[in-house]
C-alpha cells in the first residue's frame, strides 16, 4: 500500500486532501503534526515512513513579510534536512502558489522553496512536483485567511456585511477539484507519468474566472433564498453548486431546525416541504421505534431530513472530529434538518409512535456513483 504523508494536515487543503485520501482503502495515511517541525527525530521519522510527502505547511500571513520568508523556506530545509538525515527519497509534491510569479516575500519563499526541493531531488534521485496552485475556495475554509469566497459566506450566513475593496476578476479552483489533481499526481508517479529526471513542474489553472461582485451577488441570493426561504438553488452548473455547498457549511449550527409554517383546518394539515430551482428525488421513510438510519455522509450531495411525524434526534459529525451534534424534531413543530457535505449524520426514532420522515437530495440515488460512505456518527 502506498503510504502518503501531508504536512500541513491540519489546515484547510491538507484536511480535505486527508479526508479524500482515507476514502480509497489502497492507501496508508502517516500521521503528521505541526509538532513534527522543530523535533529532528519525529520529523525524521515521518520521512521515512513516507512514499510520498505532500508538502502543504506554510505561512500565508503575517504582519512582517520577512517572518513568512523565512519560515517557509525553514520548512523546506527541515524536510531537506530530515530526508538526508533518513538517507530516504520520498517523492514530494509541493504546493506552491500563483504568488512566485509576484515581487513579494511570500511569492519569494514559494519560488525558491520548490528550487531547493528541485536540487535535492536532483542530487538524491528522487520523484518532485511542483504545483503551482490559483485562489481555492470550499468547506471549511477560514474567513479571513483562506479566501475571499470564505470571508464572504461567513459574513453573509452570519448577517454581517461584506464589502469588496478590489471588485477584480479572480481565479478560482474548487478544493474537491484540486483535492483530484494531488491524487492524480500521486498515481502519476506509480504509473511513470514523471519526466526521466524526475522532476515535474505544474500551473494548475483556474476552473471559475469570475468577478468579486457576482460571487458576492451569489452568496446573497443563497442567502434569501436558502436561509430565508428554504428554497434550493439550481445546482445544475459545477462551479454555483460547489460556491452553494460552500455557502452552506458557514451556516450557524442554531439556524436549525428550521420550523415549517402548518395550515390547519377541518381537512387536516399541509406542510410545504421544499421549493427547489433544481432536479432532484424526494423519498419518505417510516422508522419503528427506538431504530436508527443513515450513519452515513456525502462529499457533494445537499440532502433535507424532514420529520413530519413522530419524534427524533438527528445527529450530525463532521469527519475528522469528535464533536457530535444533536437536534431533537417533533412532528408535532413540523421541522427539518440539513446535511453539510462531510458531515455523518443518522436519524433516530426516540418515540413510541411511527416515525415518518421525508427526505430530498439533489441527485437521484446511483448505486454506481452513490456518494454514499458508511461511517457511525
Amino acid at each position: 500500500m502506498k503510504k502518503i504523508g501531508i504536512t500541513g494536515q491540519a489546515g484547510f487543503v491538507g484536511s480535505h486532501l486527508y479526508n479524500t485520501l482515507h476514502l480509497d482503502n489502497t492507501i496508508t495515511l502517516v500521521p503528521f503534526e505541526r509538532s513534527f517541525f522543530g523535533n529532528k527525530n519525529l520529523l525524521s521519522n515521518f520521512v521515512g515512513d513516507c512514499d510520498v510527502i505532500v508538502h502543504l505547511a506554510a505561512m500565508n500571513r503575517h504582519e512582517d513579510a520577512n517572518v513568512i520568508y523565512r519560515t517557509n523556506l525553514d520548512l523546506v530545509d527541515q524536510l531537506i534536512e530530515a530526508c538526508k538525515a533518513k538517507d530516504v527519497q520520498p517523492h514530494v509534491i509541493f504546493s506552491s502558489s500563483s504568488q512566485e510569479e509576484k515581487d513579494n516575500l511570500y511569492g519569494r519563499s514559494k519560488k525558491e522553496g520548490k528550487e531547493k526541493f528541485m536540487q535535492w531531488a536532483e542530487e538524491e534521485g528522487a520523484k518532485f512536483t511542483s504545483l503551482t496552485i490559483p485562489n481555492v475556495f470550499g468547506s471549511f475554509g477560514k474567513p479571513n485567511y483562506n479566501s475571499v469566497v470564505a470571508t464572504f459566506c461567513h459574513k453573509i450566513a452570519h448577517n454581517e456585511l461584506p464589502t469588496i475593496i478590489n471588485d477584480s476578476e479572480i481565479g478560482l479552483i474548487y478544493i474537491n477539484e484540486l483535492a483530484e489533481i494531488f491524487i492524480q499526481c500521486i498515481k502519476d508517479s506509480e504509473k511513470g507519468g514523471i519526466p526521466e529526471n524526475n522532476i515535474r513542474e505544474l500551473k494548475i489553472a483556474p476552473t471559475k474566472n469570475i468577478k468579486v461582485s457576482e460571487i458576492l451577488r451569489l452568496l446573497q441570493r443563497y442567502k434569501t433564498d436558502y436561509m430565508e426561504n428554504g428554497i434550493f438553488p439550481n445546482l445544475d452548473l459545477d462551479f454555483e453548486k460547489a460556491l452553494f455547498n460552500t455557502f452552506r457549511c458557514y451556516v450557524p449550527t442554531n439556524h436549525y431546525p428550521v420550523k415549517y409554517k402548518k395550515n390547519t383546518d377541518n381537512r387536516g394539515s399541509f406542510v410545504e416541504i421544499a421549493r427547489t430551482q433544481t432536479s432532484g428525488q424526494f423519498s419518505y421513510s417510516t422508522t419503528v421505534p427506538g431504530i436508527t438510519r443513515g450513519n452515513h455522509f456525502h462529499t457533494r450531495k445537499a440532502e433535507r431530513f424532514a420529520v413530519i411525524s413522530g419524534k427524533a434526534l438527528i445527529q450530525l459529525r463532521k469527519i475528522g472530529t469528535d464533536e457530535i451534534i444533536n437536534y431533537y424534531l417533533d412532528g408535532d413543530e413540523p421541522a427539518y434538518v440539513d446535511m453539510p457535505i462531510w458531515y455523518t449524520h443518522n436519524i433516530k426514532n426516540i418515540g413510541d409512535t411511527e416515525l415518518i420522515t421525508l427526505f430530498w437530495i439533489n441527485e437521484p440515488y446511483n448505486p454506481e456513483d452513490a456518494d454514499t460512505y458508511f461511517v457511525n456518527v
